[in-house]
Parts: structure tokens; sequence; C-alpha cells
């Protein structure tokens, strides 16, 4: 099934990204990445859905399905660098994205899901996911249950985590290397009045400091019980 392109004019872009899916997802992505100066090109079956671009959007708009091949192809994507399926459909997303993978040889792939218990099996089938509906229930979590640890991030293969901790202020002026010998876990960054510091071994935790740890994901809640309560306590 070929497609249908519309592609407007613009410079010569340095990586060329193609999406599957031009809802709000897929057409704020494809703005950023065009104004961050790469190409892009959007495949969506609906071709009202590219009205959702801006009318200066310097991309392709291709009309079509995105799991076909001639029109994966008339989006570039066999010069592409990388590929997202966002689609509004759990199955198309996985379908286009092991496409895309396994028809092309592209390995930088990501696609959007709906039912996060298939998130495990789609990691496994080397198809990196986010989970629309788990980051949502996460953040709000968030929201609800100040107290840590928040998940930034999960890599489901490796078992490890990026989560945010909540820290007893007992633990203010503590080094990198205490909070790591206590915890087991390791420093990824320090948000100090809203910027990030990669902090080294001797940097000392402030109050106002928020914390972030790579941890096995199994050892984030201990990790967190550690540093919720008293220093002493873990002495």
């Amino acid at each position: 099934m070929a497609g249908h392109i519309r592609a407007s004019c613009g410079s010569v872009k340095r990586v060329h990204f193609v999406i599957m899916g031009c809802g709000r997802v897929g057409a704020s992505l494809a703005r950023t990445l065009a104004s961050m100066g790469h190409s892009v090109a959007i495949i969506d079956r609906d071709a009202e859905a590219f009205r959702r671009l801006p009318e200066d959007f310097t991309g392709q708009e291709v009309t079509g399905v995105g799991f076909d091949r001639d029109v994966l192809k008339q989006a570039g994507i066999e010069e592409a660098d990388g590929f997202a399926a966002v689609s509004s459909g759990d199955n198309s997303n996985i379908i286009a994205a092991r496409v895309v993978r396994e028809n092309f040889g592209i390995a930088n792939v990501v696609a959007r899901i709906y039912d996060p218990s298939r998130a495990d099996l789609y990691e496994r089938l080397g198809v990196p996911t986010v989970a629309t509906v788990k980051w949502t229930a996460d953040r709000v979590l968030h929201k609800l249950i100040p107290l840590g640890p928040h998940y930034t991030y999960s890599d489901a293969i490796a078992e490890m985590s990026l989560v945010n901790v909540d820290v007893d202020e007992s633990w203010f002026g503590s080094s990198m290397a205490q909070l790591e010998d206590a915890t087991g876990a390791r420093v990824a960054y320090l948000t100090r009045y809203g910027a990030g510091v990669l902090p080294d071994e001797d940097e000392v935790l402030q109050d106002g400091d928020g914390l972030s740890l790579i941890v096995p994901t199994a050892h984030a809640a201990a990790a967190q019980h550690v540093l919720m309560n008293s220093k002493k306590d873990s002495q």
C-alpha cells in the first residue's frame, strides 16, 4: 500500500527521523525534532491529522499505513536514524517498530503502548516502549503520595531503575560516597536550585537538594527506607 507524500521545503537537516502517528504526541514530537534542525517525516493514515502540524512545518507528511514497507520507504526509512511509533493503537505501534527493526535494520526505535502489561514482553523482543498509562499513573501517584521512591525510568531487561528519593534531614551534610555506602545504590545526579549537578564522591548533600539514584529495581524501596530514616539508624 503506497502512501501520498506532501513535502514542504526546508533547509538540509543533520539527522532524519520517521514518526508514525500524527496525533498530539506525534505532532508535538515532529515539531520539536524539526525545530532542532532535524529532518522529519510523519506518517498517518488520515490526511486530516496533519492539520495538527504548524503551517511552517518543514518535514514530510506521508499519508498511509505506518507499517507498510512502501509507505516507510517513501518516508525515508532507509536513511533514517530513528523511528517512533506513537499512534493510538498498541498493535500497530509494535508491528511497525518490528518491521522497521527487522526489515530495515534501524536499531533506534521506540513504541508507545497503552497496555502496561505488555511492556516487559515487547522490551524482551527488543522494542523499547513508553507505557503512556503507567507513566501518567506514576506522575499522579507522585503528586498524591509525596514519599518515594519515585521512578523516573525503569529498564525491565536490566532490572535497573532511576529513582528520585526523599531524604531525612539527618543526611544533610553527608557525602555522596556515604549515601552510596548506606544504600548500595549509585548517585546519578542532584537537583540544586533548579539545576542538575553531577557530583563527585566528596560532594555533600545540602538541604533542598533533590537526590536521584541508579539502583536495582528490586532494591529501590530498601534504598528509600534507609534514607527516610535517621542517619544514625543506618550506622
